[in-house]
């Protein structure tokens, strides 16, 4: 049996089947509280509502329900990705699950693909992606900082229970160390994307997506504007979500008090093919868009002087490459 065949059976083991020493679980206790760690033979599990054996749980399948020494009773679960990436230890700020779940689904990551994701973090999203390629894709991580990158070494390798086969990290900047491989798609994670658009044109395939996350509002303009005017890039699409859950008992049905508002702003584009030229956008560009639609009263043309106006806005759309 080759290394890979094995390090994908110890990873697909460590997901499913009774409960075993060194997997992790996650325990609800009778009042919604989690509490996740993993089996170790010996231990205890300790809280003012008393304790319980590890060894208690080895063994038995998920679903079980254990009752501790002050008669809690906790349901012993494996932790989804989406529980263990909100009680995982942190370095950076982690990508919540409703982002990951909209990078992968708007990336289009699929079985197979080869990506490329810079600014790991606390490696959150790095399982999600690592989730999507499977066993048969790549993932190539980039990481400035190296107090980061191990907290994501070792946030992994805790939820796969194993070295992933198809993960590569590199720890430094990722223009001056990216590798000239090929790759479907490209996730950008970090303070400054635009500065990278450049660099990961050159290795985006055809038809590839990049999806780059980032957290204001001049971010987010920066981002897309250097994208716009890269070339290399079809026109950006940029969205949010937010979430929010219900309240449901009988007919007691209402929105929560609390819900998952704005986390950052996703914006994606489509690769070009290399030698092709965009077509001229044909939507007329918002009000002020152009820093010379901001008309001070010493620059704004008289009332009857229509004329004038219109050639100057007639002017500025030549130069943007737009249509009225």
């Amino acid at each position: 049996m080759s290394d890979t065949v094995r390090d994908v059976k110890a990873l697909r083991e460590h997901r499913s089947g009774p409960f075993k020493a060194g997997d992790l679980v996650q325990l609800t206790d009778t009042k919604g509280r989690h509490h996740t760690f993993p089996l170790q033979p010996g231990k205890q599990f300790h809280t003012h509502k008393g304790s319980f054996e590890h060894d208690a749980l080895i063994g038995k399948p998920e679903g079980s329900v254990v009752r501790s020494t002050g008669g809690m009773d906790y349901l012993a679960l494996r932790p989804l990705l989406s529980d263990y990436v909100l009680s995982m230890p942190r370095g950076a700020a982690v990508v919540y699950p409703k982002d990951a779940a909209q990078i992968v689904a708007m990336a289009d990551i699929f079985p197979g693909a080869r990506v490329l994701e810079a600014g790991v973090g606390s490696g959150a999203l790095t399982c999600s992606l690592l989730r999507a390629v499977g066993e048969s894709g790549a993932v190539h991580s980039y990481e400035r900082r190296e107090d980061f990158a191990r907290i994501a070494e070792r946030n992994v390798r805790n939820f796969f229970g194993a070295e992933h086969p198809a993960w590569t990290l590199t720890v430094g900047d990722l223009v001056s160390a990216l590798r000239p491989d090929e790759v479907d798609r490209v996730v950008l994670d970090m303070l400054a994307p635009w500065e990278c658009v450049d660099g990961v044109a050159k290795v985006l395939v055809p038809g590839g997506v990049l999806i780059c996350y980032v957290a204001t509002t001049t971010q987010l303009s920066r981002t897309v504007e250097t994208i716009r005017e890269h070339g290399r890039f079809a026109e950006p699409a940029a969205w949010e979500s937010m979430v929010r859950t219900w309240h449901v008992e009988g007919l007691a049905v209402r929105p929560d008090h609390r819900m998952v508002g704005h986390t950052g702003f996703l914006v994606t584009a489509r690769r070009i093919a290399d030698g092709v030229d965009l077509p001229p956008r044909r939507r007329r560009p918002a009000k002020g868009a152009d820093a010379d639609d901001a008309w001070s009263p010493a620059t704004t043309p008289a009332d009857d002087d229509r004329d004038a106006q219109a050639a100057a806005r007639e002017a500025r759309l030549a130069r943007r490459g737009d249509l009225p």
